[in-house]
């Protein structure tokens, strides 16, 4: 098989359905109508192709013998939220939502840098841009996705190839990223959620919000998201309008992981979760 190209040869017809799947990642790709469509790489050299319309998912996977990773699964705790009412009832009739962790690493770093500063819009299509000109496409049947560029491969790019996918100003942050990565990836796949954040401060260029994103997208563990954070903080005023939210990031980061309490990775996940679906539903 051409090592460029993954080529899928069967597809899993057993379908796995949730309340929501969450397809907050930019590698969730819009297929026909409001499907979407995503490559994951699973143990070893297997790949694999999921689809979900947002509710149910299936697999077309690289070998006969593999299956798609089971993905974490987030419903709100009791008392979650019960400072604020209005959330809460938000987020409890989200019932069982699904979100697949970041099977990659690199994957996840590369996509917190390349967020950065930017509006999810943007850093959507760059990220798209990037795997579809440098990345492994993923194939099965008319569906198609493309796995991230490997850490070698960006180290590769020229200035020029940066600037033709619009990230001649993130040049710097991924080749650092990837260089920390070739050199340490290994032993950073190892750590907990809270090490990981501060071994990644370590990466030239990588800041609270970048450590904290890419260790929630890697590990699932949304406690490590930067929970002042925009788009948390856009949902949950959509979500409760009438709450006395803090207008400012710090203030609403310190109000947010007291109000979260104990629960603060659910609350945070399915606060972007609400979103995504207020998101698709509106459009």
């Amino acid at each position: 098989m051409d090592t460029g190209r993954q080529l899928l040869l069967r597809e899993d017809r057993r379908v796995r359905s949730y309340s929501t799947v969450m397809t907050d990642h930019p590698a969730w790709t819009p297929t026909d109508g409001r499907a979407f469509v995503r490559a994951m790489r699973l143990s070893g050299r297997h790949h694999a192709l999921a689809r979900t319309d947002g509710s149910s998912v299936d697999w077309c996977c690289q070998d006969a013998a593999a299956a798609g990773p089971e993905p974490g699964v987030f419903f709100l705790p009791a008392l979650a939220a019960g400072d604020v009412p209005e959330l809460a009832r938000a987020l409890g009739s989200l019932g069982t939502v699904a979100r697949f962790r970041n099977p990659s690493l690199w994957d996840a770093i590369g996509t917190a840098i390349i967020r950065q500063v930017v509006r999810a819009a943007q850093a959507q299509a760059q990220y798209r841009a990037l795997c579809a000109a440098h990345g492994i496409p993923v194939r099965c049947g008319t569906m198609t996705g493309w796995l991230f560029p490997s850490p070698e491969t960006v180290l590769d790019l020229s200035d020029a190839q940066f600037a033709a996918v619009g990230l001649a100003f993130k040049r710097g942050p991924l080749r650092a990223a990837a260089a920390a990565f070739l050199e340490h990836g290994s032993v950073w796949a190892t750590m907990p959620a809270d090490a990981l954040v501060l071994e990644l401060l370590r990466v030239r260029r990588v800041g609270p919000w970048t450590a904290g994103a890419a260790t929630a997208d890697w590990t699932n563990d949304f406690a490590a998201y930067p929970c002042g954070d925009l788009a948390v903080r856009t949902w949950a005023a959509r979500a409760a309008p009438s709450a006395a939210w803090p207008a400012d990031e710090p203030g609403f980061h310190r109000y947010w992981r007291q109000m979260a309490g104990p629960h603060l990775a659910d609350v945070t996940v399915l606060t972007l979760a609400w979103g995504g679906r207020h998101a698709r539903t509106s459009t």
